[in-house]
């Protein structure tokens, strides 16, 4: 094709010129128009954080810089439709097709299957490429035609495939399609507040977005850290990992490329019989064969999001404590490293993703918050905040994966600690009023003799809060949680109604989602789940898929009665935390209650949602943890009610 022929190339998290399907194809086709839509209403709950919206807008202006320098102008617009937006470049340009390349999250998946729906009606091209993943999820299946719901499986019929063996070349020079558009300055985008300038200030001492950047990123971990990869990568202190998971996420860098750069180094050590270097290449890249799994559940299981992939949650009576969820965020909980991690995650946007796995596991098992919950404020702080890896590691925390931690594990993080961090190095960073504690006591400083603590500085309960619940205490509370969730369910398969996958999750005056796992004829089992024929593109109906919304958040939370209050030493070290309540009422929970304070006060919007639940009766519980299940005081009830 000629010049004339004009082509909109839709930027989204594919924000880079190298190796980038959709630039590539509408440059060998004519002019082009690269197009970034920014629609936070169309994000809804999912928009991003504070940390991700700063990486975005420097990302943008990089980009942009770019394209200046290769004839053509990105044109950023800011709209309540993505579809009107996108028309509006169709009628000012006067383009015949649209360009863009694949996202696999819930959110993206209808609007894209919208996007192409539209357009089809105007008998306007529509083209999507694969520019985020190895491998299409509609490419890698079993022997039967189903689809994996284990990683070791999953990724090992990838290995097996064959792989592209080249990126697609950078355009060396671009065509304008011109048109009369309304463009917006990225200030006028709104991804950065006044008030938050100062804070994102210190982001970029620390890092620089960028696809150019993310090259330059590329080859220093290849060259300089990936041989020693798999025996760093267990210390939580210092940079241990790549620090490529924000690149990958906004596209900045091609996971082929990635992908074949490691391989390169595969081979040569290979031929060296280097096996420290070899082992590090398969740690890494297994690494990123569970950033192609997440993809690859969310497009096969899209409710993901809200719902637990296997049923045994559907009962689990969660946690709704505010006060724990809140001691969780802002590391307070008096476990250390939980909230090292917690505090690192806060002031940076990053944390190693052994931290993750930590404090994930802490707040689900130990607190027993809701997962969607931790999901969410994950979601809301962090600088590589990405959707799919999100789901993937919080169900696997919550024991939801088939293959995920088993629900009754519940970890140490003092044991944690002493092999993660033995020297204590990473918690005297991000706990000062730790700084002075000799590493003998620092993972647990509620053992130290009283001449220890006074040495370092540290009264707990008063510069440290002490344990916010006894771990030994927490470990009864989860095995109580579980026989309760056992027999509810027991009781369900006994009256023959376990037939759907959910997470207890309620769906009343919303869309009608249980087409996408098929409810009708489904069992419980989700081994049995197909895939569908291979599709040259996504698509659907529009009523197939449900953008994510806050409601679908707050299903599951159970009533409560109690404040939680740290344990004392002269009481016997008893904790007491948030009660559930056996009546079937229904509360309220607030979304600025939920929402991360990484969001600006001004992004946050009032909005409830309510529902109820029973607890089964099938099984007994502990004496001990009668005031965890039965809150009794009349004085916390009260408080609570006006909670409420």
């Amino acid at each position: 094709m000629g010049r004339n022929s004009k082509t909109i190339v839709w930027f989204r998290r594919d924000l880079r010129i190298e190796d980038n399907p959709a630039l590539a194809a509408a440059a060998r086709d004519g002019s082009v128009l690269p197009v970034f839509i920014w629609c936070p209403k169309e994000e809804g709950q999912f928009s991003p954080g504070r940390v991700s919206r700063w990486w975005l807008k420097e990302s943008l202006i990089h980009l942009d810089q770019s394209f200046r320098s290769l004839g053509v102008e990105l044109v950023l617009i800011k709209a309540e439709s993505t579809i009107d937006a996108v028309l509006e470049c169709i009628n000012a340009t006067g383009a015949a097709k649209v360009v863009f390349n694949r996202l696999y999250d819930p959110v993206s998946l209808v609007r894209d299957h919208n996007v192409n729906q539209k357009l089809g009606e105007l008998d306007i091209a529509v083209h999507s490429y694969n520019g985020d993943l190895l491998y299409e999820p509609w490419e890698v299946y079993d022997e039967k035609g189903h689809a994996f719901t284990t990683f070791a499986p999953f990724w090992e019929k990838c290995l097996s495939m064959q792989l592209d063996p080249a990126s697609l070349p950078t355009p060396w020079r671009l065509f304008p399609a011109t048109g009369s558009i309304k463009k917006f300055s990225i200030e006028e985008l709104g991804l950065e507040d006044v008030s938050e300038k100062s804070s994102n200030a210190l982001l970029g001492r620390a890092w620089s977005p960028g696809w150019m950047n993310a090259n330059k990123a590329l080859t220093e971990f290849v060259e300089q850290h990936l041989l020693d990869y798999s025996k760093n990568r267990v210390k939580v202190a210092g940079n241990s990992t790549s620090l490529l998971s924000p690149y990958l996420h906004f596209g900045e860098l091609s996971v082929r490329k990635v992908f074949h750069c490691v391989q390169m180094k595969q081979m040569v050590w290979a031929n060296e019989g280097n096996m420290c270097g070899l082992e590090s290449v398969n740690k890494f890249l297994r690494a990123i064969g569970f950033r192609e799994y997440s993809r690859y559940l969310c497009f096969n299981f899209p409710f993901t999001h809200e719902r637990s992939l296997l049923d045994n949650l559907k009962y689990f009576p969660w946690n709704s404590d505010q006060a724990l969820f809140k001691a969780w965020r802002q590391g307070r909980t008096g476990y250390p490293l939980v909230d090292a991690g917690m505090r690192e995650l806060w002031a940076t946007g990053w944390t190693h993703n052994r931290m993750r796995v930590i404090v994930s596991s802490f707040c689900v098992k130990v607190l027993l918050l809701p997962w969607r919950w931790g999901m969410k404020y994950f979601w809301d702080t962090l600088l590589d905040a990405d959707l799919e890896c999100d789901i993937l590691g919080w169900q696997y925390i919550s024991g939801s994966l088939p293959d995920g931690h088993d629900l009754h594990r519940l970890d140490d993080p003092e044991l944690q600690g002493s092999k993660y961090d033995p020297e204590g190095e990473y918690i005297r960073q991000w706990l000062p009023e730790l700084a002075r504690m000799p590493t003998e006591w620092i993972h647990h400083p509620w053992d130290a003799p009283i001449s220890v603590l006074k040495a370092a500085g540290v009264e707990l309960g008063f510069n440290y809060p002490k344990p916010i619940i006894d771990l030994e205490m927490a470990r009864e509370h989860l095995n109580d949680a579980i026989c309760l969730m056992q027999g509810n369910a027991g009781a369900e398969e006994t009256n023959g109604t376990s037939e759907v996958v959910v997470d207890n999750s309620e769906n009343e005056g919303k869309m009608d989602t249980t087409r996408l796992d098929n409810s009708e004829n489904r069992k419980s089992s989700i081994a049995n789940i197909g895939l569908n024929p291979k599709p040259n593109c996504i698509s659907g109906s529009s009523h197939d898929q449900q953008v994510p919304s806050m409601q679908n958040l707050n299903d599951n939370l159970l009533p409560n009665a109690k404040r939680p209050r740290v344990f004392e030493e002269d009481q016997g070290r008893e904790a007491c935390v948030h009660a559930f309540n056996e009546n079937n009422e229904a509360f309220s929970v607030h979304e600025e209650d939920l929402c991360s304070t990484a969001d600006s006060s001004s992004a946050k919007k009032q909005a409830t949602s309510s529902f109820s639940f029973r607890v089964p009766h099938a099984c007994s519980v502990s004496s001990k943890s009668k005031d965890f299940l039965c809150g009794e005081s009349s004085d916390v009830n009260q408080s609570s009610k006006e909670h409420i």
